[in-house]
């Protein structure tokens, strides 16, 4: 099941006493922390797990249409671990 940052954000309304656009700035300055801090050194949380940035290598691309190769250069993604408990309670 998919969750996007609207349904959060109605989580949060619905489970605490403030306004939408509280909620929403909330979840807003949380996805930025989080961005910002991980492009540094990894961002834990405890109980929940970590985020960390993490580099693909380049590598060859290929366009099933044409069969033309051409090079994807490196990029970075956003990652994210799960903490032990958090496991737990998924399996």
């Amino acid at each position: 099941m998919n969750h996007t940052k609207k349904d959060i954000i109605k989580n949060i309304v619905s489970e605490t006493d403030i306004s939408y656009s509280e909620a929403a700035n909330i979840m807003e300055s949380f996805l930025f922390l989080i961005k910002s801090k991980s492009k540094s050194k990894a961002v834990k949380i405890s109980n929940f797990g970590s985020f960390s940035i993490k580099k693909t290598p380049e590598r060859v691309g290929r366009n099933p249409k044409t069969m033309v190769s051409y090079i994807i250069s490196v990029l970075s993604k956003l990652n994210f671990k799960p903490s032990n408990k958090i496991k737990e309670k998924i399996n």
